[in-house]
């Protein structure tokens, strides 16, 4: 079973939101169509790292990382990797992996049974979902008693929000639809379950102004900057990282399509505070993770 042997006082920096693509024996986690044509999106066909390859990189780097991968079953007809054996796996490297379930919400009673055995059994540390690959809505009242059980365990939940590249230029991008990753559609979530740690995955392009709004409004929201060069950061997003938010912006870089060492060369580039950036990259992940103690917000 999982048990985190992270000393926050030797890393660097806590990268929230990395991929496990491929696990030991080389099954993808996605169709072979989807894994082409988010290589083509972002412009990379670099190695798609199991475990261990992904703990040797952030070690080099004096990083930790959150790992995972996303159940999408139902939506893609394909087998989805082994959350238990990803949590095994970064138990081998508890110095720098901390390891995130996800289930298929859409097999209701199966999925909440899953939730259970991951973090019962094998100390998953939060979860993953991503509404437009898993094909659905996260406010819908279906889905509230797995919102309710991971609450319950006071782990936090990692949602995808905004434009995806999976199944971007392919004919009707694979079926999957955008619009269930509004960072809108969690603003009931986080009404309704108020001491459930929701993340907002990446800049949430076209809907930037909608995260920054629930992320105001509701104070058990958190937003994640992977998966965009922070060059290429919404001005709105900055303005409110350096401000409002500034306790409540996390590091993630969306490995292995977009790596720590190009995230943290291009924010310089950046009008991101320098005096921000410690709790961006590490002390609100820590205190999130509950690797450190919470602290009162403090005003801007």
């Amino acid at each position: 079973m999982y048990q985190s042997a992270i000393d926050l006082e030797a890393v660097t920096a806590i990268d929230m939101h990395v991929h496990i693509e491929v696990d030991d024996h080389g099954h993808a986690s996605l169709p072979e169509p989807l894994v082409a044509a988010v290589s083509k999106y972002f412009r990379t066909d670099g190695p798609r790292p199991a475990v261990d390859a992904v703990a040797r990189y952030y070690r080099e780097r004096n990083m930790a990382a959150v790992v995972f991968t996303v159940d999408a079953g139902t939506q893609l007809r394909h087998p989805p990797l082994s959350s238990a054996e990803i949590a095994r796996a970064a138990a081998e490297h508890a110095d720098v992996l901390i390891p995130f379930g996800s289930v298929d919400p859409r097999t209701g009673a199966a999925a909440l049974d899953l939730a259970a055995r991951l973090i019962e059994q094998e100390g998953v540390r939060g979860f993953k979902f991503h509404p437009t690959v898993q094909g659905f809505d996260p406010g819908h009242e279906a889905y509230a008693p797995l919102w309710a059980l991971i609450e319950r365990a006071g782990l936090p939940a990692i949602f995808h929000t905004g434009q995806t590249g999976i199944g971007a230029g392919l004919p009707g991008g694979f079926g999957l639809r955008l619009g269930l990753s509004n960072p809108m559609l969690l603003d009931p979530v986080a009404a309704d379950f108020p001491d459930l740690q929701i993340v907002m995955a990446h800049p949430s392009v076209p809907w930037q102004d909608e995260a920054l709004s629930v992320a105001t409004h509701k104070p058990n929201t958190w937003i994640d900057l992977s998966g965009w060069s922070p060059k290429y950061f919404p001005a709105a997003l900055v303005r409110h990282a350096n401000s409002v938010l500034k306790h409540r912006v996390l590091f993630g870089t969306d490995y292995p399509l977009l790596t720590p060492d190009r995230w943290l060369r291009d924010v310089a580039a950046t009008d991101l505070r320098p005096e921000v950036l410690p709790g961006i990259l590490k002390d609100n992940a820590a205190r999130l993770l509950g690797l450190a103690p919470h602290r009162r917000e403090e005003s801007p």
